[in-house]
């Protein structure tokens, strides 16, 4: 069965310079399509597994430390008040992060994003609006420079 996480993961040559924000050693980060939540990304594994514990000790700990490096970078981009992450793998069992930058003025702050989500599955002008109107193309270099200047201190 084919996994639409391993096509991007093979094919990240193929991916814009708006999405692919930055290829580690055991995963890959992308911009997400919902905006609204600037500078959310997705954080997906290299290695195709459905769960955390499928991964090596020496896997699991770098693509975790990965995610770690990936929030830092939001962080400074985006200066959330809050950094949501959520893993589920319901919809693609292929294992992948979402890393959620919340604002303390988002009306549905104290809910689970996926709430406004499935709202945006019936709604275009919720659909609209959760996509957001930030540069994208802008926000993906931002996280590339932040990346790499995080990544030259961690080295």
């Amino acid at each position: 069965m084919a996994c639409p996480f391993c096509d991007k993961v093979a094919n990240r040559d193929q991916l814009t310079a708006e999405e692919h924000v930055w290829t580690f050693p055991h995963s890959v980060a992308l911009l997400g399509p919902w905006q609204f939540y600037a500078g959310y990304c997705v954080l997906i594994a290299r290695q195709h597994a459905t769960e955390l514990s499928q991964l090596s000790d020496s896997a699991r700990q770098g693509y975790l430390n990965e995610m770690c490096l990936l929030a830092r970078a939001i962080e400074a981009v985006t200066h959330p008040h809050k950094l949501n992450y959520e893993l589920l793998g319901n919809q693609v069992p292929h294992l992948h992060w979402h890393l959620f930058p919340r604002s303390a003025d988002d009306p549905d702050r104290l809910r689970p994003v996926w709430f406004a989500l499935e709202r945006a599955d019936q709604d275009p002008a919720e659909r609209q609006r959760l996509q957001g109107r930030v540069a994208r193309l802008d926000l993906s270099a931002q996280l590339r420079r932040q990346l790499q200047t995080l990544n030259a201190a961690t080295s």
